[in-house]
């Protein structure tokens, strides 16, 4: 009998072939919203799927390469200069003189605007005419050639990891010819002119070639611009000075640092709509409003400024939902998931999320938690008032549709079929489990979100007692009921000890692992001071906390496994929301302890913290792994560092 078998090169071929979500953690990332560039680490745009000029989420240059009269580029640094502009550091080996000492040096200087990106080069050489030594170098000028792919690639593709779109460019015609120095295209909805002044401007296939013909000279640079104009963006740049700073007087230098390099990447994310500015999710992929993420980072900056949480507010408030509606998750009074320009496909095609989306079960609580947080932090009282009335519809909401069977518990599921299954911060399709590895079938309620309910329904009644409003005697007596309820049900115990669980299934039944979503709890008045106790015990317990942070998911569970997005991973975020948990709750030594490992991780990242890392333990690693799809910068690990201020004062 004969048998066949594949041969492996070309097993491993196919499992190449199949698309994937590109990696981002060694690539650099330059940005000033809704505008970003990624590249790699030596400026080259095009060696990885997510590289490229983007608008939003629009691409519109997919590659750009460039040579310098033949000669190979050899990367010596890469420095950041802000979150906005970046220099690339090289050696043009191929032009130097005889010896060690490299004699040619190429920076590649990259900016960019909220309307655009700048690049421009510098050529500096030694061997130059009336340099010393000159007499080793018989050049007597340089080309210069840069190739430019046009593109008009969706994120929606790119993340799924779709080829480029190249799309064809338009060199200006008047009257300059190839040598009038611009080129234009569309992508998608998105105008893109390009231009670069000295340059002979061609096209060869998809690219659009510049070239310049130089002196040879101690020092020569060459530029171009590439500006985009999105008339039905949804979101356009902040080009105000921004209203918050790192505070001053900070003695730990690492500190210090992370200080400074969020305040840079906060102020790079900068959103506004009419109503006032607000911070995008984050880079690549979530470069857009999020309610729940814009809030929390909103909520995280009160204790240095009240203007971000203001603002987001009535952003969040203008789309506050109206109308009952499957398709979007829309109903009234809850607060939206997130906003795009166009519908966004989620993994596959079986799941599509509208441009306006309400898919999400806590960012309504937590609207009104940061209002009533903003107002003791001193927002202006005619800006509360103006929001009580969503205030209203808010609370409603809590009562009404998000509480859908009754029994005096949020949850949520999704109707329609194409929208998100978890709508926690925690949505991953894996992400609520039992201990044993199985998957929890909704409608869910989570625990966090309990926690949140309870706090926004006492801080509601709070704010309607101070503006002369009725309501507030019957709210705190449904957070009562509520926190009835959850001491009635929520509560397991493992080999650790007793816990919250994750959340209640379909059939209230407590999903029993343990996981971080039980420190969200500490400071909401959902748990009385014991159980703060015990929980506070459990989020610095060993199977929780890595050294590097809190993770997702306890190791004891049968599904931890360190890079999980939500099942043993370590999100700043998700910790630093403990840590002012702790703090409020007065376990200033455990949220000390908590704060400490974020600090550690933010060293290891370079004071840039991604949307997560590894959940490996401190223990037997010197420094977090990065979860190589982590997005970066994000909003709410950026301003992560603001309760971990807090807690080490």
């Amino acid at each position: 009998m004969t048998t066949t078998t594949t041969p492996p090169d070309a097993a491993e071929q196919a499992a190449h072939a199949v698309p994937r979500q590109p990696l981002l953690h060694d690539e650099v990332v330059v940005l000033a919203a809704p505008t970003q560039a990624w590249s790699d680490r030596h400026g080259d745009v095009g060696t990885n799927p997510v590289h490229g000029y983007w608008t939003g989420d629009q691409r519109v240059v997919s590659a750009m390469t460039l040579t310098v009269a033949g000669s190979s580029v050899e990367p010596v640094a890469t420095v950041p200069a802000g979150a906005r502009e970046v220099v690339f550091t090289g050696l043009l080996r191929g032009l130097d003189g005889p010896g060690a000492d490299p004699d040619v040096r190429l920076d590649r200087i990259r900016t960019v605007r909220v309307d655009g990106v700048h690049e421009r080069l510098r050529i500096t050489d030694r061997l130059a005419p009336g340099q010393p030594a000159a007499e080793h170098s018989g050049h007597t000028g340089r080309t210069v050639t840069v190739r430019i792919v046009p593109d008009a690639s969706g994120m929606d593709a790119v993340k799924a990891g779709a080829p480029p779109v190249p799309v064809p460019a338009v060199l200006a015609a008047d009257g300059g010819g190839t040598d009038a120095g611009r080129a234009s295209w569309t992508a998608g909805s998105v105008s893109v002119t390009l231009r670069a002044d000295g340059a002979t401007v061609t096209t060869d296939g998809d690219a659009v070639v510049l070239t310049w013909s130089l002196p040879h000279a101690r020092t020569v640079e060459v530029a171009w611009d590439c500006r985009v104009t999105a008339p039905d963006a949804v979101a356009v740049g902040a080009t105000t000075p921004r209203t918050f700073h790192a505070p001053q007087g900070v003695q730990d230098d690492r500190l210090r640092r992370w200080l400074d390099r969020a305040v840079e990447d906060l102020d790079a994310l900068r959103l506004r709509r009419p109503e006032g500015e607000f911070l995008a999710a984050g880079a690549p992929w979530f470069f857009t409003l999020f309610g729940r993420d814009s809030l929390w980072a909103a909520r995280f900056l009160l204790p240095v400024d009240i203007t971000v949480a203001g603002s987001t507010l009535r952003v969040l408030a203008a789309l506050q939902g109206t109308r009952d509606d499957p398709a979007t998750a829309e109903q009234p009074g809850k607060i939206p998931h997130e906003l795009r320009q166009a519908s966004l496909p989620v993994d596959n095609d079986e799941i599509s999320l509208p441009p306006l989306y309400y898919g999400t079960v806590d960012a309504t609580p937590l609207w009104i938690c940061t209002l009533h947080d903003a107002w003791r932090a001193g927002l202006p009282e005619d800006q509360v008032r103006a929001l009580l009335p969503a205030l209203g519809r808010a609370l409603a909401w809590m009562r009404d549709s998000g509480d859908a069977d009754g029994d005096g518990l949020l949850e949520y599921v999704d109707e329609s079929g194409r929208g998100l299954a978890n709508q926690g911060w925690k949505d991953s399709g894996d992400s609520v489990q039992w201990r044993d590895g199985r998957l929890a079938d909704g409608p869910i309620a989570l625990c966090e979100v309990q926690g949140y309910a309870h706090e926004a329904a006492v801080h509601g009644a709070d704010l309607l007692d101070a503006f002369g409003l009725p309501g507030g005697p019957e709210w705190r007596a449904w957070a009562a009921r509520l926190a009835d309820r959850f001491r009635a049900t929520f509560w397991v115990t493992d080999a650790v000890g007793p816990h919250p669980a994750i959340a209640l299934d379909a059939r209230k039944h407590a999903v029993d692992s343990a996981t971080s979503n039980i420190g969200h709890l500490l400071g909401t008045g959902l748990l009385d001071e014991r159980e703060e106790a015990v929980v506070a015990a459990r989020v610095v317990a060993p199977d929780m906390a890595s050294g590097f942070g809190l993770r997702t998911l306890s190791t004891t569970a049968s599904g931890y496994w360190p890079l999980s997005y939500h099942g043993g991973s370590v999100w700043a975020h998700d910790t630093a929301v403990v840590v002012a948990g702790l703090t409020r709750s007065g376990f200033r030594d455990e949220a000390r302890a908590l704060a400490e490992q974020l600090l550690a991780a933010a060293v290891a990242f370079d004071f840039r913290m991604p949307e997560l890392h590894a959940g490996d333990a401190a223990a037997e690693v010197s420094r977090p792994a990065p979860y190589p799809a982590a997005c970066r910068p994000q909003a709410w690990s950026a301003a992560a560092v603001f309760p971990v201020w807090v807690a080490l004062r």
